[in-house]
């Protein structure tokens, strides 16, 4: 839900109310000594807040870290090893 900034057209007053998109907007100015309305105000919008996982600086590395990550893990991964003798043929003796 969004904050609404608004604005009494007789007293000036500049207010704040948290209200969801769906809520009429507010007429009346909330200060008792004052029986002003009150005018939407145009907002410049909240900055975005990512929540949860996969949103980290590491996410979004440069081509030549990736590249140097990329053999440096190739070296550490363990390598297979060839075997040079040949598989023993079993001979069946009738």
């Amino acid at each position: 839900m969004p904050n609404y900034d608004y604005q009494c057209q007789k007293c000036g007053h500049v207010f704040e109310v948290f209200q969801s998109m769906n809520d009429p907007k507010l007429t009346d100015c909330p200060l008792e000594e004052c029986d002003g309305t009150v005018k939407r105000l145009l907002g410049t919008g909240a900055g975005i807040i990512f929540k949860g996982s996969g949103f980290y600086e590491t996410d979004y590395r440069s081509d030549s870290y990736k590249a140097g990550e990329k053999k440096a893990s190739e070296a550490a991964a363990p390598k297979k090893e060839k075997s040079e003798k040949p598989a023993k043929k079993e001979s069946k003796s009738e």
